[in-house]
């Protein structure tokens, strides 16, 4: 993943600071992250999803709001309303970049204010809220002590996760006024509700709320077990796993061709977190997949093991020459199934001095239909003639390139 440091003017002329996260492989889509409350781009939440999102083929920009973090602007003069112009002033700047967005993902207040930009713009084809609250003024129980000196005085200072913020009576009642019902139902993107059953900051019944406002194509998904702030690192990172599958359901996918030489594309592999070994895999525009070692390994098994997918090639191979040979031939088996198991562990072998092995895969296949018996054994024999069968028993020559 490249991510570079961007500014770009927000709502009100001010240069807001921003972070593009780019794919190292095809790009696919643009996505548009949005904060929560009083945080910023750099959160581990933003970051980590924003990490997972970019290995899956999407470039996305999140970015701090007026006010907050390496932005410009006086927070104390801000509102729901700027968030929500700020929103669209990325989407401009993006549009301007050969980038729009065609996604939205909003955390919190930031959620709220997705729904709100989202149904502004038509080219968002899918938008996804995590955590967000169906009515903005909700936002104001973080400081509920402080209203009756901001109404009195028109600002307050009050202390957000140990920070201090000034809060004007400008932004209480901008919240206050705006009701984000018609906005859900003038959506015209597909919405993903994302939250976690024991967040308590924003309850559960928010969820509810949006996703009965909503028309459809609409989903739900709990986040069982997270916080509010998505603190955990598997949190985002599932969060990031169902956004992008579900998204690619509803996205124009940019679909590149494939480079001469390899019909099937480029087989990306990108480590997804230099303390362990967990890796993203992108095949192509449309496949990804997790690889990873087992715990036992230094791993957090979260995907196969290198090992693993070369298991999983041949079996799936082997299935699918079986499934052809009778295909053709008009015999009546109605299930295949094929147990690969291989004698080396990955993250010995890798160790310097392992000295050389035999590889040994053991392959059980299962075959069901009324079959002769001289089928079943043709059958057997045609599984040897498997295209990764043959690459795996004869030598293979790997060429690589260092790249700069």
């Amino acid at each position: 993943m490249t991510t570079k440091r961007i500014t770009f003017p927000g709502h009100g002329g001010g240069m807001l600071a921003a972070r593009l996260d780019l794919p190292e492989g095809p790009h696919l889509a643009t996505a548009l992250f949005a904060h929560c409350f009083t945080c910023g781009k750099d959160i581990p939440a933003a970051r980590r999803i924003a990490a997972r999102l970019a290995g899956m083929g999407f470039a996305v920009l999140r970015f701090d709001f007026t006010g907050l973090g390496h932005s410009e602007g006086e927070f104390a003069n801000t509102s729901f309303t700027s968030n929500v112009e700020d929103l669209l002033a990325a989407c401009a700047y993006l549009d301007s970049q050969g980038l729009p967005p065609s996604l939205m993902i909003g955390h919190s207040l930031g959620g709220a204010a997705v729904l709100k930009a989202a149904a502004q713009l038509e080219q968002i084809k899918a938008a996804a809220t995590i955590g967000a609250p169906f009515d903005p003024g909700h936002v104001t129980h973080h400081f509920a002590a402080a209203l009756p000196q901001i109404n009195a005085h028109g600002v307050a200072e009050v202390s957000l996760g140990g920070r201090p913020f000034k809060i004007g009576k400008s932004f209480i009642d901008d919240v206050a006024q705006n009701a984000l019902e018609p906005a859900i139902g003038a959506l015209k993107a597909a919405l993903l509700v994302l939250h976690a059953p024991q967040d308590d900051v924003v309850g559960i019944e928010n969820a509810s709320q949006i996703f009965m406002a909503a028309k459809h194509p609409k989903s739900f998904v709990t986040l069982d077990g997270a916080d509010h702030l998505i603190t955990r690192a598997a949190d985002a990172e599932y969060a990031a796993d169902v956004i992008a599958t579900w998204a690619k359901r509803y996205l124009p996918l940019t679909r590149p061709a494939p480079p001469p030489g390899a019909p099937e594309g480029i087989v990306r592999v990108t480590e997804a977190d230099a303390e362990g070994f967990l890796q993203d895999v992108q095949s192509g525009p449309d496949h990804h997949a997790l690889a990873d070692e087992p715990r036992a390994y230094g791993g957090t098994n979260k995907g196969m093991s290198p090992y693993g997918f070369l298991s999983a090639g041949l079996g799936a191979c082997t299935s699918m020459t079986i499934r052809m040979y009778a295909r053709r031939k008009g015999w009546p088996l109605t299930h295949i199934s094929v147990d690969v198991s291989h004698d080396k562990v990955h993250a010995q072998d890798a160790e310097t001095g392992s000295g050389d092995k035999i590889d040994t895969w053991y392959r059980r296949i299962r075959l069901t239909g009324d079959l002769t018996a001289a089928q079943r054994q043709r059958l057997l024999e045609i599984a040897d003639k498997c295209p990764v069968h043959r690459t795996l028993e004869r030598a293979s020559q790997v060429v690589t390139e260092l790249l700069p």
